[in-house]
This record gives structure tokens, C-alpha cells and sequence, in this order.
């Protein structure tokens, strides 16, 4: 049986066994390219060296002005003037994607300074946010009547986190305490009220 049949002999792997690594190969090579396309900028993936703290760089300034920080967070507000913007952000401890966590404590303001005018509407409150940039100065501003120290980051890198789904919790069956799926509405006696 010399054929050309790929159903091989007894004993012997067909064509799909052959193929079988090249098959898998081609399969996970979707996968490892939406990894490499996610869309993150590397600035924000990866960092070279861990930034300083927030509280570190309002305690003592001049040891960190002109340094490079990955920082993320959740923003407060915006604040546009007349040659750049900045955002104020409530820093959370970030993932190994550079993503900011959500549920952790804050870890203190800093000020995220964009050079030109943003529009505030494309940065909505509660919206997550990295930034990764050299520390140019800080600020004292007021928090109520409390004077705040702000690091002030310039952003060379900016990654405004999309959305987590919004996940909704169906209703438990036979939620109603007096639903029976048995009864009609004629033997429910609160049906007539």
C-alpha cells in the first residue's frame, strides 16, 4: 500500500499525529499576540527600578525631584489651566501590569500635569489611571482647610484604565417569600389586594 493515504498502516501515526506540534503551535500564537498587542504602553507594563512612595516624595522632595515613578490611582478631579492640565489622582498600589487595585487604601494625592488642554469629560471621576513620567515639583494645596502636599508627575506616559464590566447578580429563584410555582394567582392570597 503505497498510496497516498494518511490514515497510515497499523502502528504508525496518521496525519494529524504528525502534525500534531505544528497544529498546537499555530493555535496558541493568537494568544501570545494579544498579549504582546494589549494595548498597555511598556512604560506602564514594566519599570526599571520600584518608584518611591508618594508619602516618601512629600516627606522629602529634594531627594526625588527628576526621577522616574510609575504611579496609578483613581482620579479625583481635573484641573485645566491656561498651559496645561493636571489630574488629581488618589494613588493605589499597582499590579505587575501596572494596573492600580482598586479595593487597596490609598496611598496619598499626587498631581499628574499634562502639557496642553484635556478635555475633563475624557477623564471621569473614580476612573483609573497610570502615569509613568519624571517628578517636576510639589505643591501645597488645601484639602478642606488642610494644606496638602502634592508630588506633581509629568506625564511622558499615560494609560486611562477601561472600565471593569459591570457584573449583575440575577435573583435568586423563587425569590418572592410567598411565591409558589405550584399555586396560580388564585390560590395567592394577596393576589385580589
Amino acid at each position: 500500500m503505497m498510496g497516498g493515504s494518511d490514515r497510515g498502516r497499523p502502528g504508525q501515526p496518521g496525519a494529524f499525529v504528525r502534525h500534531l506540534p505544528l497544529c498546537l503551535s499555530l493555535a496558541t500564537l493568537p494568544g501570545l499576540t494579544a498579549c504582546a498587542t494589549s494595548g498597555v504602553p511598556e512604560a506602564i507594563r514594566t519599570s526599571e527600578r520600584p518608584s518611591p512612595t508618594v508619602a516618601s516624595v512629600q516627606q522629602q522632595p529634594e531627594g526625588f525631584l527628576g526621577h522616574q515613578v510609575r504611579w496609578g490611582g483613581n482620579i479625583l478631579a481635573v484641573h485645566n489651566g491656561p498651559q496645561a492640565t493636571q489630574i488629581e489622582v488618589l494613588g493605589r498600589p499597582l499590579d505587575d501590569q501596572g494596573e492600580p487595585d482598586p479595593e487597596a487604601p490609598g496611598l496619598g494625592r499626587f498631581l499628574v500635569e499634562i502639557a496642553g488642554f484635556e478635555d475633563p469629560a475624557e477623564y471621569p471621576e473614580d476612573r483609573r489611571l497610570s502615569v509613568a513620567g519624571p517628578l517636576l515639583r510639589v505643591e501645597t494645596r488645601n484639602v478642606g482647610e488642610f494644606p496638602y502636599r502634592y508630588p506633581v508627575v509629568a506625564a511622558t506616559t499615560l494609560y486611562l484604565w477601561p472600565d471593569p464590566p459591570v457584573l449583575t447578580r440575577a435573583p435568586p429563584p423563587f425569590a418572592y417569600p410567598w411565591y409558589r410555582p405550584w399555586w396560580g394567582p388564585w390560590y395567592d392570597p394577596w393576589y385580589w389586594y
